[in-house]
């Protein structure tokens, strides 16, 4: 049996802390290990696939809730709560009721890709489904998640209809630049319409509005006072962008065409922030230089505008 995950310890985040603190504490941590902000760092790839495993979990209320009961068994203590959620994993339909299911593959892509065996022994069995009351013609709907990527370049859903007359097997087609929240609808033979309403995971590097993306690119203090051209990613890849001198911190600048795809044909505008990060851990002798060459440099008051020194 695989050993238990504190998904919560993970996350750095409190038992009882809500979506937003979760999706805050996912988008700061993911942040710090993406691969892109790492390349080649083995732990911080790791890291990363162990905070979108929590953050998988924890932004799920269906499967947030069985962790929870899990939790409370394996901080009992006394309890085999391995045994207990092996013996409950059977799910019934009420009387009444459709039921969707997908598999992992489904949600996740490649199956069980990139998740712990922990993930795959009491979530595996978590695909996307649809409760509604019966009757024919009566719409079903569902929601599904897919990545800020997947909304970028659209992709497919197969999903199953359980009914009492038998298995309906469903394809999901997502187009690209579909926004969070907008629907998909599906005719499903001999039931009706199915309704998928699409949820886009929080990105750790980009943020959407509307169909323009943000991104915070952190540069050196010479790169900002001096000049550079850095690499910025984008979903399309990474891309040189010129970073002119005395570029201030918090300066925007606009990627054109870079964006989410438009429903016109076009694409909306990457948005790139600077985030000027300033040296540490000088050495005495370096120190000693700095001071030397900003002593020389022409210093204007940025408090002045507020009548202090």
């Amino acid at each position: 049996m695989p050993e238990f995950k504190d998904y919560y310890k993970i996350l750095g985040v409190d038992r009882n802390a809500d979506q937003k603190t979760i999706s805050q504490a996912y988008r700061r941590l993911a942040r710090q290990y993406h691969p892109d902000v790492n390349p080649g760092n083995k732990a911080a790839e790791e890291k990363f696939k162990e905070i979108n495993e929590a953050y998988q979990v924890l932004s799920d209320p269906e499967k947030r809730a069985r962790y929870d009961q899990m939790y409370d068994y394996y901080t009992r203590g006394g309890v085999d709560w391995q045994e207990v959620f092996r013996r409950g994993r059977t799910y019934r339909t009420p009387t009444g009721e459709w039921t969707i299911f997908g598999d992992l593959g489904d949600l996740f892509g490649d199956p069980f890709a990139g998740f712990s065996d922990f993930f795959r022994e009491f979530f595996g069995d978590l695909g996307e489904r649809v409760r509604t009351r019966t009757g024919w013609g009566e719409p079903l709907e569902t929601e599904v998640e897919i990545s800020l990527e997947e909304a970028f370049r659209g992709t497919r859903r197969r999903l199953e209809v359980r009914a009492d007359s038998g298995l309906y097997p469903v394809e999901v087609s997502i187009p690209a630049g579909i926004n969070d929240g907008d629907r998909v609808r599906i005719s499903v033979p001999r039931l009706g319409e199915l309704f998928a309403k699409v949820r886009i995971r929080p990105h750790p590097l980009f943020e959407r509005r509307g169909d323009d993306l943000y991104i915070e690119v952190p540069v050196t203090l010479a790169e900002a006072v001096l000049g550079a051209e850095i690499e910025v990613p984008t979903l399309d890849g990474k891309v040189r962008m010129r970073v002119p001198p005395e570029t201030q911190n918090g300066q925007i600048f606009r990627l054109k065409g870079l964006g989410m795809p438009r429903k016109d044909g076009g694409r909306g505008d990457e948005l790139v922030r600077i985030k000027v990060v300033l040296p540490t851990k000088l050495s005495p002798e370096e120190r000693k230089t700095l001071a030397e060459a900003l002593r020389r440099v022409k210093q204007e008051n940025p408090r002045a505008s507020l009548g202090c020194r």
